[in-house]
């Protein structure tokens, strides 16, 4: 879940950088790397960008706790920290 959870944080910042280039330049990055906003390939990218948007959504309900990006788990995440406040 952790590797699924980094791909679409990855593919997220794809399409808010998209949107921000298009927003502010009037330029789509998508779009011009796919020879047009509605080619297959963009269409194809845009889709699995809103999956991804979705699955950042759904995650934490599916998990029953917060968004993980790293493999650690809680409690080994507040052994690390007593034993930083015990040095």
């Amino acid at each position: 879940m952790v590797i699924a959870n980094v791909i679409s944080y990855i593919l997220v910042l794809l399409g808010a950088l998209n949107w921000g280039l298009y927003g502010i330049f009037n330029f789509n990055l998508v779009g011009w790397v796919f020879q047009g906003p509605r080619s297959i390939a963009s269409i194809i990218v845009y889709s699995i960008i809103v999956l991804a948007a979705i699955w950042l959504i759904i995650s934490p309900i599916i998990s029953g706790h917060g968004l993980r990006l790293s493999m650690r788990s809680d409690e080994e995440r507040h052994a690390a920290e007593r034993r930083q406040q015990n040095t």
